[in-house]
């Protein structure tokens, strides 16, 4: 969808076309923006023709700043996204403020430092991002379609319909299939737990691009071997994923590492509890204890320990399923994020 560009506030650059968590974040975010009056387009591939969008013969426009302005907003996610927005204001001389959303959770190079560096204001996705930056920034953590991600009214309708047992409990891990999303962690500690435990079963859904082929494959031969195909199983990847988180009683996040990571979220507002991994904004995310557990990095012997807890013990496994709905119900909502960035937005676009 095309527009004019005479209103037009904020620019969302997306100079990617493969799907990522960023397309992912632009997706959601921007209808919802500009349901809020924040006046946003999109810029770039990669993304569907229901966003508003604004087309490369249009630059020369942005030297004209909206009625009422003296600028507008270019809000950048990428390294990619940073420069173009540095060239339009510095070298073309167009009226723009730029701010930089970053979700890294390592040193920055020279390179990314001095593009950072060159941003009017800058927002981190969590405080351990934010401990990254060598400058001042804004923490908003990423919020979730509430309407999209809720609990099943009857779980084991939620179960019939996916073609699984109604009357099993399952634990669930989502995401890509390969080894710094600790796929090979959750398996293995299926593996020891779900023997002893013949009420629970399995469910890995998440695709495996080629280069991991070869370790989704491993990894189903190792369950063929332990004699429990028929209570891991792998699903594949699906579009209607929440459909498969209502299935769930318990959800496992054993990532190596994460920039951000939304299915904790996205599992807790299925009113499911969450045993992770502490990287990304998991532990801001997740209270331990109360909706979920953290559980040590790569530890076999930790997950086994949390996801058994929750096996064990019907009555805290349904105490903290409906905390961890109350929780992201009313901290994680995406129109809460999404009012966070306009509040930086209001701000930089004030005339002074």
């Amino acid at each position: 969808m095309s527009l004019a560009l005479s209103d037009i506030e904020v620019i969302a650059p997306h100079f990617k076309r493969r799907l990522s968590g960023v397309t992912s974040t632009v997706i959601q975010l921007v209808p919802i923006q500009n349901s809020l009056g924040q006046k946003v387009t999109t810029f770039g591939p990669g993304l569907p023709d229901t966003l508003p969008s604004m087309r490369w013969h249009q630059l020369p426009l942005l030297w004209q700043p909206p009625e009422g302005r003296r600028h507008r907003v270019w809000h950048a996610r990428r390294n990619i996204e940073m420069l173009p927005g540095i060239l339009l204001r510095d070298v073309l001389r167009m009226p723009l403020k730029l701010v930089f959303t970053s979700a890294s959770q390592r040193k920055h190079t020279g390179w990314t430092k001095w593009l950072i560096s060159r941003m009017d204001r800058v927002i981190a996705v969590c405080q351990r991002t934010a401990s990254y930056l060598e400058r001042d920034s804004e923490v908003i953590l990423h919020g979730i379609d509430l309407k999209r991600f809720s609990p099943a009214p009857d779980k084991h309708r939620a179960r019939e319909a996916l073609g699984l047992d109604p009357q099993q409990r399952y634990v669930g891990c989502f995401g890509r299939v390969r080894h710094q999303k600790g796929t090979d962690l959750f398996v293995d500690a299926m593996i020891r737990l779900l023997p002893s435990r013949p009420g629970w079963s399995a469910i890995i859904a998440g695709r495996a691009t080629a280069k991991h082929v070869g370790f989704e494959e491993e990894l189903k031969a190792r369950v063929k071997a332990s004699g429990l195909a028929d209570r891991i199983r792998f699903v594949g990847e699906h579009t209607n994923i929440n459909d498969w988180y209502r299935a769930l009683d318990l959800f496992v996040a054993p990532q190596r590492w994460e920039g951000f990571g939304l299915t904790p979220l996205e599992a807790m507002a299925s009113a499911v509890p969450v045993i992770a991994a502490d990287v990304g904004a998991f532990v801001e995310l997740i209270v331990d204890g109360e909706t979920g557990a953290i559980v040590e990095r790569g530890s076999l012997d930790s997950f086994s320990d949390g996801i058994a807890s929750y096996l064990d013990d019907v009555e805290k496994l349904e105490s903290h399923s409906a905390a961890a709905l109350k929780h992201v119900t009313e901290n994680f909502s995406v129109e809460r994020e999404a009012r966070a960035i306009g509040a930086v937005y209001a701000e930089m676009l004030a005339n002074r």
